[in-house]
This record gives structure tokens, sequence and C-alpha cells, in this order.
């Protein structure tokens, strides 16, 4: 079993409370021979490796997690607890393979602990990637441990509000509530016209009512909803807003939150045929997959122009959910194929 993640699991930190997991991480790759500090965003940080190496393989995982507690404990040879799956489990597994490694000459390896990035800041990601520039880049999120994610759809927000003055129910004039309802079946129409003859659900874009809520002070009636959309790579944030802008009433006011675009890996990279390679040599035959949700690729790579994938034990099926947990066996897994990718690294490029 082992303590690492069980410890780091342990330590609850759901978004923005990340500190005493934060500290524990840092002290694990410390005491382990990295050069470990948290930096002014609150991110675990830790590097193994020459100092001046040209190449720099960037380990991003986030160690907040969704809120809610679950008995930490282990049955069966798993390990049920809050953020087993998403993410500590990669973000551990980062952490291990790498204090295991022998790093190849040239390479330095910078193992992240990333904050809230199960909120719309990705505040740990953003200062990551605004200091930083990799050669590679691998994201902690739950593949399973012969899989790797290639993509992840887009997103943005949209809050809704129209304002109306009050009339009496037996005048004609729809209410703010009816508006907002058939703003919402708007939405609906367009997003199924955009999927026409769209099979692979990656590509589609997916819209979401997430809440929806009228008001009254007798004199003015108000409406105030909130819609998300995932989105696939041919439809940008701004896109969306477009077509939303030419659905809404006109004196209605759209607010625009956690936009992001989505992103594609490209399956012939050095990176990607080195994970491979990794896989297969841990006795598993490699399997690719697109993700419908968000991560904190979807920051990073509108600024990192290198190779970047996805990567960690678990299942993301049990994301988010009360009965969350990764086996140990396939945790220790994604531990050995990490290892072995990463002394791979010299003759990986």
């Amino acid at each position: 079993m082992s303590e690492l993640l069980t410890e780091l699991v342990r330590r609850y930190s759901p978004s923005t409370l990340e500190a005493p997991a934060v500290t524990y991480l840092t002290d694990w790759m410390r005491e382990r021979g990295f050069e470990a500090w948290i930096d002014e965003a609150g991110n675990a940080c830790g590097i193994r490796g020459a100092s001046n190496a040209p190449n720099t393989l960037i380990l991003l995982g986030h160690i907040d997690t969704f809120p809610g507690e679950i008995l930490v404990r282990v049955e069966d040879g798993k390990l049920y607890g809050r953020g087993s799956v998403d993410a500590k489990g990669p973000l551990c597994a980062f952490a291990e393979a790498t204090a295991q490694a022998a790093i190849p000459e040239g390479w330095r390896v910078f193992v992240v602990g990333g904050v809230e990035e199960e909120t719309t800041t990705s505040k740990g990601a953003h200062y990551i990637s605004d200091h930083y520039t990799p050669t590679f880049c691998i994201i902690g999120e739950p593949s399973g441990s012969n899989r790797i994610t290639l993509g992840y759809k887009g997103r943005i927000l949209v809050e809704y509000r129209l304002r109306r003055a009050v009339a009496h129910t037996a005048r004609p004039e729809p209410t703010v509530g009816a508006l907002g309802a058939d703003f919402w079946n708007a939405i609906h129409d367009w997003a199924e016209r955009e999927n026409h003859g769209v099979e692979r659900v990656f590509d589609q874009i997916m819209p979401s009512l997430r809440t929806i809520n009228t008001s009254s002070d007798y004199f003015n009636e108000s409406l105030n909803m909130t819609v998300a959309f995932r989105l696939p790579p041919r439809l940008s944030p701004e896109d969306v807003l477009k077509a939303l802008r030419a659905m809404a009433q006109p004196d209605g006011e759209l607010r625009p939150a956690g936009s992001e675009i989505a992103y594609q890996a490209d399956k012939n990279t050095a990176l990607t045929r080195g994970m491979m390679s990794a896989i297969r040599s841990n006795g598993n035959q490699p399997g690719f997959v697109l993700k419908t949700g968000t991560c904190d690729m979807n920051i990073v790579a509108g600024k990192w122009k290198c190779p970047m994938i996805a990567y960690g034990p678990g299942d993301s099926n049990l994301d988010h959910t009360p009965n969350e947990h990764v086996p140990l066996s396939e945790y220790q897994a994604g531990v050995k194929t990490l290892k072995t990718f990463i002394e791979s690294l010299s003759t990986t490029v």
C-alpha cells in the first residue's frame, strides 16, 4: 500500500483549502531528494534532475478535490477516499515515479500539485503556465493505467439576466420566466442544428441548464439563469457568445465565465509514442480516450505548444462520486509505467 497516496487522501483538500495537503506533499518530496517548495500560487512543487538541464518534463497534477469527505479506508485491495481518483491518485503516481526513477542526463522532471483545479479559477495551472515552458507535459487525470487521454472539450459558463416591468397577469406580454424558457429552447434547438450529422460525442456541443430563477419587487421582475456549454475543438467560447447574443433579448445581459478552449493532442508525437512504449513494456496494450470534461490541460495548452497528454491511474467514471476509489494494483501499474517512461526520456526526443 502506498503511504504517500493514503496520507495525501487523508488530508481533505477541497478547492482553496489545500494547504495541509500541499505541505505534506512538499515535505515528502524534499525528504526524497527533490528540490521542493510551495510557490506563490500555493502549488506543491518538486524537481529532480539538473537545474540547468535543457529539457523539462512537467507532470502537472492537482491537489484539490471535489467537496465531500469520504471515509478513507482500504477494502478488497481498493483505497476509498475523496481524491483517490480525481486526482490525488495520478498526482501521487507522478511523485512516486519521479522519486524512484533514474533521471536521464539532459532532463529534469518537475512535479506540480496544482491548486484550485476544481474551480473556474484554475489558479495553480495559470501560475505554472506563466512561469515555465516544458519540453513535454503530462496532466495528472485518471485515464486508467493502460490508456492515454488525448483531449478534453472546451467550456464556457454564461449567466443571462433580464429585467421587465411587472404587468398584470391578464396582459399578453410574456413574463421574464417565459422569456427565459424561450431562450433555453432556442439554445437547445441551436445545439441540435450544430450537432446534426456529428456522431462522436467529443465533437458535439453539449449545453446544460444549470439554474433558472425569477424574482419580483412588485414593480419589476427579474430573470437570472446560468447555462453551461461543453465545446468541441471546432467551436470557441467566443463562437458560443456570438450565437447567444443573437438568441437573447436585446436588453438581456450575458456574463461569460470559465471560458476554456478545447484541446486535442496528436497521436504521432514523441511523448505519445514514449508513453505507449512504456505501457507495452509493462505488459499492457495502450489505448486512447477523449474526454467530454475539462481540466488544467485546457489552461496550459493555450500557452504551451509542446506535446501534451493526460495520464493517471483510476476510473474517471468515479470522479466526484460518493464511491470514489482506486485499486492499489492499478495505482502501482501507473507508477511503474511512469517510471519506465521517465527513464526512457533520453531516447524519446
